[in-house]
């Protein structure tokens, strides 16, 4: 059985080698993705956020640090920050639920200022 931290490990290390269809298949068919526009449902919702994020953060000089990262059973929490060529992530935050190998619940937000 995949633990929920694998089931992060590999949502994370698809998302450093800006790899959609492995960051996408870490989600459970009508998987909820909480963001501050509201809910996305489902990976056709959600991919559309991945392929702006894959694409931002694919330009030369991003960067991306993890500051903290805790797992308790089926739920795991991340804080980070980042920057890139568009933007400074002063603060971002993830939380997620995972069941059965696959993330059914996340939410995210972050305090995300435009650079120029």
């Amino acid at each position: 059985m995949v633990s929920t931290k694998d089931v992060v490990d590999h949502h994370l290390k698809c998302f450093g080698e800006h790899d959609l269809k492995g960051i996408l298949s870490d989600y459970a068919p009508g998987a909820v993705l909480f963001t501050p526009d509201g809910p996305l449902r489902g990976a056709d919702a959600i991919r559309p956020l991945f392929q702006a994020m894959i694409a931002e953060f694919g330009k030369p000089g991003a960067m991306f640090s993890m500051k903290q990262q805790f797992v308790e059973g089926d739920y795991a929490y991340i804080l980070w920050t980042a920057e890139t060529a568009d933007n400074v992530y002063e603060v971002g935050t993830d939380t997620f639920v995972v069941r059965d190998g696959k993330i059914v619940t996340q939410s995210f937000t972050g305090k995300i200022t435009p650079k120029g």
